[in-house]
Parts: C-alpha cells; structure tokens; sequence
C-alpha cells in the first residue's frame, strides 16, 4: 500500500473554480464569462454529464433566468410548457377538498411559470457556458478540499482507482489539485464539501439549524385523453396525516408525460414511517390512481430539499469561496421552487468575484455576495414565508395554512412578518422518536402497476456504480447500527433510505448492517437523518450514482 503522504498531484490554476453543474454552479459560470471573458472558469460536475444528477420538481420561476439570458426564448431554452391551470387539494383517504386559489398569497401563484425539466434546463446552461469558454469536466468527482489555513484555496477531483478496503490499487489515478482565486460550492443539498466548510469554519453558528425533506419522483406517461399540458397539482393530507408533514406535485410537462412527486419532511418522529412507502400509497388515492391508471413509469429518482429557509442560511461567504444555491439552502418550502433563487445565487457570487478580481484581490471574503442575499431578491423571496415551515413543524397542517397564509398575506402586502420570525428547534436526525413509543405502520404490497418496489423502481433511477471503488458511505462507528440504532429506533435506515441501501440481515450470529452502496441515487438523506449521525455521506468515483435521463 502506498503512503497517503507520499500521493503527488498536478494542479492547475483558474481564476474560479465551481463545484456543481448545477443552475447556480452553471449561472454562476456564465455570468462570470459575461462579465470578463478573459476570466478562467471551470465546473467540476460529479454526474457522467451535466444533468445526470439533476432532480428537481419543477415549476421554474424563470426570474434568475430572465437576469442571466434575457433572451433564452430566442435561444433555445428547453422551457415551453407554461403553467395553464393551478389546483391545491387537501386528501382524505376516499376523497379531496379543492382549496380555492384567490385566499392565497399572490407569492404563491404558479401562473406565468413553466413546467420543465431541470435536467435539459441544465444541460441547455452547460452549451451556453461553453460556448462563452467555460471549461466542464463531468465525471469529475471534487472530493478533497484543498485548505490554506482557513482558507479554501481549491479541491481535488477526479481521484480514482483505489481499493475496497480504501488503499490504493494498480491503477490508481490521484487526481488534480485545480485551485482557484475563489472556489464556489455549488454541489447541491448536504454536499460532503459544503458540511466540511460549514462545520470547520461555524458558517451556521447563530443560525438556526437547517431542515429538509426528502423529495421522491417518478415520470409517467398516460393516457393522451387524461393528459392536460400545463396543469399543476399540489396536496397535503393523506397518506402522512399526523404521522409527518410533506406533499405531493403532479405537473403535466409534455408529451404526454406527468411528474408525480411526494415530499415528506424529515422532522418526522416514527421511526417506523417509511417515506418511499407513503410514496407509492399515495398513487392509490382514487384521485391519482385514476390518472396514472393504463399508464407506465418510465423514470425515478430522489434527492433530499433543503426547508429550512430564511432562519437556516448560514455566513455564505468564507475566506476564498461562497456557497451557492441548495449548499446554501435557498428554497422557498411553500412555493416549492429553489431553482430561481439558485441562479441568482449564482449571479450574484459571480459579479463579487469578478468585482474582487479586477480590484487585484483573490482568496478572501467575498462579503458583497453575503449582503446581495441578504438585502436583495432572494432576501424577498424567502423573508415573508420563513414561518410556514416552523408552524407547520410545531402545530401541524391546518394551522399553518391559516396561521402561516395570514403571516405571508401581511408580509406581502406591507413587508413585516406580524409573527416575527419562528425557530427551528431541533435538528432532523435529533427529532427522531425511540420506536418503542410509537406505533409499527403497515403498508399494503405495491401491486406492480401503480406503485413499486424500490429495488425496481431504483433500476428506473439507471443508478450505477463501480463496485471495487470503497463504500462512499462511510459509518463512524460501525456498531452503532446494531448496538444503538436496532434496539432504540428499530434502525430507521431501512425505512428512510429511498433506495434499499441499507438492510438488517439475519445470520447465524444476529443481526448484520448490510450496505449496498451500488443503489445510492445521492440523495443525502441517510447523512441528514440518521438518528445517531453515524453515516458520512461521501463522494464516490466521478461519473457513478443515478443517470437521470429527463428530470
């Protein structure tokens, strides 16, 4: 086994490094490139290409894209759905409730936004930026930071070749130092690089803990008479009733082709609730069932959200790099739209550093970012709804409907919240109840046409990953599993991970923790919820994990 001090690497200099190419890594690149297109930019994007990973709703609020391309109708840009009808259903188990749309908050109306997939979205910001001279490397893994002190001057991506045990192999490849006057993290929610800077630095000290939710996502294609292009379908209610908050989306994209999605909020306490299974219950709800019914899924995926808003946003800017769009936590939970405030994000990092770099600086703070986000449009966006989700969390659905629309309502006509500003309280994992107080759940068998087991429907995620490379999902200790999660949480890693990663096997000497790695689809949750925070969420080889073909 080689010596790790003994690993020699190249590296090469740019005046910003991005890592993520998603819409604020991509934003951010090209709005550099537009501002001084001498500068040296690189994306580092972990996917085997720009928008592998990318999963996302959505409805696009086209306000980030609008400041980036003005023009992006003339370009090209693959967002053409336009949102034609808006409806909000509480469910029962038999049946629903419209909500009418005219209590809402204007903030809330999904009229003049798109339905598209963010995947193409990001896919059509990668030929933009290339074709202004950004550099993207996809398939390249960021990995390591590069530390100064306390300063973040670069990463290393594009390691690869080493052993299960973690030693290096035969054909070993160490990959590159690429360093960078500033570095933008852009990696997306619990990103291994984002935890690592926020946790040495305190970014998040006197800021409220951030939450999440765990967003689930399957296209289907249905019938041509069921298909309505432009519809847009939210619920709350049933199937999580008191047992979690969260929702559902069904948008009409194209093509015949529905997104149908399920978002639980990981502040839930039973450990025995198993998301992926509220998921596929879901589709039974006669309203849904009646949709999807003579139809086929044909993509799934999910990936964590970031919910904890305004309150949550840690210090964006450290010496020699910022945060950026979901690293940062910049989703608006109500409207259920993040990628407008991502690309803003990204705007706005870009014309700090190149301000900063025609002024001769490089790897400081970035402080102008920082205040943008705080004072500025994304500021507007996240400030009048930050209580929605604390009410939701301590009161339940009802309440924040009405004490959270009131909040909002009051907010948008004069700009003060009149309930001040709600705190979080706990951490997700550490809401997590012992399993002997609270009641097993039990879920009906998917019947194999509207809803699935997760093994098969992780095949539709084409999830793939080499399996002599180490498990990127690393325990701090490996017993806890056992010893501590099994006997107090009846170890809710089988439940809460959408992929079957994890499983407790019987042997001849007890229970074993099993992790398949190869199924992982990125979605972060087991990093976020763990009750003991004994799993390590880590980067695998550059190029592995799901291959999203039109999320």
């Amino acid at each position: 086994m080689t010596d790790e001090t003994q690993i020699t690497r190249e590296s090469m200099e740019y005046d910003v490094v991005i890592v993520g190419g998603g819409p604020s890594g991509l934003s951010a690149a090209i709005r550099l490139k537009q501002i001084d297109p001498d500068l040296n930019v690189v994306v580092l994007e972990k996917g085997s290409e720009i928008g592998a990973h990318i999963l996302s709703g959505a409805v696009l609020d086209t306000s980030g894209l609008d400041r980036l391309i003005p023009d992006w109708k003339a370009q090209g840009a693959p967002i053409s759905t336009e949102v034609t009808d808006d409806n909000f259903y509480v469910l029962g188990e038999a049946g629903q409730m419209r909500v009418p749309n005219w209590p809402m908050p204007p903030l809330m109306s999904n009229h003049g936004k798109y339905i598209v997939s963010m995947g193409n979205v990001c896919r059509w910001l990668a030929e933009q930026a290339e074709a202004l001279g950004v550099e993207i490397f996809p398939g390249m893994a960021a990995s390591q930071i590069v530390w100064d002190g306390n300063r973040v001057k670069g990463v290393v991506a594009g390691e690869f070749g080493r052993n299960p045990d973690g030693s290096i192999g035969d054909g070993y490849e160490p990959g590159m130092e690429l360093l960078g006057k500033y570095v933008f993290i852009a990696e997306g929610v619990r990103g291994s690089l984002a935890k690592e800077i926020i946790n040495k630095l305190n970014l998040s000290d006197g800021h409220d803990p951030q939450k999440f939710g765990l967003g689930m996502k399957e296209i289907w294609e249905i019938k041509p008479e069921k298909f309505k292009q432009g519809r847009v379908v939210h619920t709350m209610g049933w199937p999580l009733g008191k047992n979690a908050g969260g929702g559902s989306f069904i948008y009409h994209l194209e093509n015949n082709q529905v997104l149908v999605g399920f978002v639980v909020h990981l502040n839930y306490q039973n450990p025995h609730l198993y998301p992926y299974m509220e998921f596929q219950r879901f589709k039974h709800h006669p309203m849904v069932a009646e949709l999807l019914e003579g139809g086929k899924r044909v993509a799934y995926g999910a990936r964590a959200i970031s919910e904890g808003g305004w309150q949550s946003i840690p210090e964006l800017s450290f010496d020699g790099g910022v945060l950026l769009g979901c690293s940062a936590g910049l989703v608006n939970v109500p409207r259920i739209k993040g990628n407008h405030n991502a690309m803003l994000s990204g705007i706005a990092a870009a014309e700090a550093a190149a301000k900063a770099i025609a002024a001769g600086r490089e790897g400081d703070r970035l402080a102008d970012y920082d205040a943008d986000v705080r004072s500025g449009p994304i500021a507007k966006d996240l400030k009048p709804v930050r209580n929605v989700k604390p009410i939701w969390s301590k009161l339940g659905l009802w309440p924040s409907l009405a004490l959270g629309g009131f909040d909002m309502w009051v907010s948008n006509l004069t700009g003060w919240n009149p309930l001040g500003t709600w705190k979080h309280g706990k951490t997700d994992a550490a809401a997590t109840g012992k399993a002997k107080d609270f009641a097993a759940i039990d879920y009906p068998r998917p019947d194999g046409k509207l809803s699935f087991d997760r093994l098969t429907n992780v095949s539709f995620s084409f999830t793939n990953h080499e399996e002599s490379q180490p498990c990127h999902l690393k325990l701090k200790d490996p017993s806890i599993p056992i010893s501590v999660n099994l006997p107090e949480y009846d170890e809710p890693a089988q439940r809460y991970c959408p992929a079957g990663v994890y499983e407790v096997l019987q042997g001849e000497n007890g229970p074993k923790f099993q992790i398949n790695f190869q199924n992982c689809v990125h979605c972060k949750t087991c990093d976020i919820k763990d009750p003991s925070q004994n799993i390590n969420w880590t980067t695998p080889q550059g190029g592995d994990g799901p291959n999203y073909p039109n999320m």
